[in-house]
């Protein structure tokens, strides 16, 4: 890719962050002044973001760090009809009650990566698309906007394509998502001077369509920039784990487990994971990545580090990574791994059940094979026997016993 003149499109290029630029010069361009104003959407279907939404976080930190404006706009309006990008079939529809709970849970997260409330250009704001999509007069917004949009084009689009190819349904109110979504970018460049949408690649042509909008209806500048889909060196889904999703809210995923997410990368994503999700300079993030053998486990302990630093502060990386150390490398208890209360064991509670409880196996059955497999470890020792009863006994010194799935999932329980 050609040198930008930028430091904002610059220095996401050298890190990995770009897909596809629209209008790439005149972006750049307009990147180079005080205070470019771009967007970002996230609708508000969990009570958390998980990992997958990390790197649309970092393109706004990004932004702010080199002179420009970020908005982080909650689809407070479009998560009333979902996007039906990637999807198989329709989403479950939200209560207006469920939304307002997923956009608090989610507002919290934004601040520990943009600032908000500082005066002048590097000011973020946060914005709710309802409070312009709940007041739209139909007709009017079909007759105004509804006929810069083809629907032979939107039928092109991978997010109907698929669904169509695959004979599943696909609601008119999705098909609305995409002009909605455009017209997000409208109503954002009118109120906020707002130039540029960003998000992962398979928004382009919901982004594109924004672009367009805006040029035509206002003969404003718009631009659209997307990241890379983002998989791990495996070919897995960035954010998912055979666990589940790797949430950010602490009260959703422990800072601990966040760590051991970090910590378990694979080799070969170490170098572009510490170019994305940590502000290393770029000649130490190479030095750490060409870290070979046994070596790139220090590099994962700094991706670890900095990347939990970042969400959870300085004090809960610190404290993960001595939990770990005690855990792993002097087999001890660590007062950081993640703990469950079960009042039963001060009665007694059967292993599979317990294993169960404690979210390291999903059944019992599961319980079973991992045993069969010596997967399974109480207090260090292996499981063999499950019809096995822990009780508090079985609890150390600390009050706890200690469960474990494999050498890297721990949990411990107490009555």
């Amino acid at each position: 890719m050609a040198k930008f003149k930028s430091e904002f499109l610059t220095t996401l290029s050298e890190r990995g962050f770009i897909h596809q630029i629209s209008h790439e010069a005149e972006l750049d361009a307009a990147a180079a002044k005080p205070g470019l104003t771009a967007y970002i959407g996230f609708d508000c279907t969990a009570p958390s973001l998980h990992v997958g939404s990390l790197v649309q976080i970092m393109l706004l930190r990004w932004l702010q760090k080199s002179g420009g404006r970020p908005i982080a706009l909650m689809g407070g309006g479009t998560t009333k009809v979902g996007d039906p990008t990637g999807k198989d079939e329709s989403r479950k529809l939200l209560s207006a009650e469920d939304i307002a709970a997923n956009m608090a849970g989610i507002k919290n997260v934004f601040g520990k990566f943009i600032t908000f409330g500082v005066p002048g250009s590097k000011d973020a704001v946060m914005v709710n698309n309802d409070d312009w999509l709940s007041k739209l007069a139909y007709i009017d917004f079909l007759r105004d906007y509804g006929r810069h949009f083809s629907v032979n084009r939107m039928l092109t689009f991978d997010s109907v394509k698929l669904r169509l190819e695959r004979e599943q349904s696909f609601s008119f109110l999705e098909f609305n998502y995409m002009i909605l979504q455009a017209y997000d970018f409208l109503e954002l460049n009118r109120r906020q001077g707002c130039q540029l949408q960003m998000g992962g690649s398979d928004q382009w042509g919901n982004i594109i369509n924004g672009v367009e909008l805006v040029r035509r209806v206002d003969a404003k500048d718009a631009f659209a920039l997307t990241t890379p889909l983002l998989t791990t060196a495996g070919g897995a889904k960035m954010g998912k784990t055979a666990a589940g999703a790797v949430w950010l809210n602490a009260e959703m995923l422990a800072p601990y487990e966040y760590w051991q997410f970090w910590r378990n990368t694979e080799d070969a994503d170490v170098g572009r994971f510490l170019k994305l999700f940590t502000e290393l300079p770029l000649p130490e993030v190479a030095r750490l990545a060409a870290l070979a053998g046994a070596e790139i486990n220090e590099a994962k302990k700094v991706l670890a580090n900095e990347a939990t630093a970042m969400l959870h502060g300085r004090q809960a990386a610190d404290d993960a990574a001595a939990a770990a150390k005690t855990t792993f490398e002097q087999g001890g208890v660590a007062p950081g791994l993640p703990t469950v209360v079960m009042p039963e064991l001060a009665a007694g509670v059967g292993v599979l059940t317990a294993f169960v409880t404690a979210g390291l196996v999903a059944s019992n059955s599961e319980a079973r094979r991992q045993i069969k497999a010596s997967g399974l470890r109480v207090n260090d020792a292996p499981v063999t026997d499950e019809k096995a009863v822990l009780s508090m006994k079985d609890a150390g010194a600390e009050g706890v016993v200690k469960l474990s799935l494999g050498k890297k999932k721990h949990v411990l329980l107490k009555a």
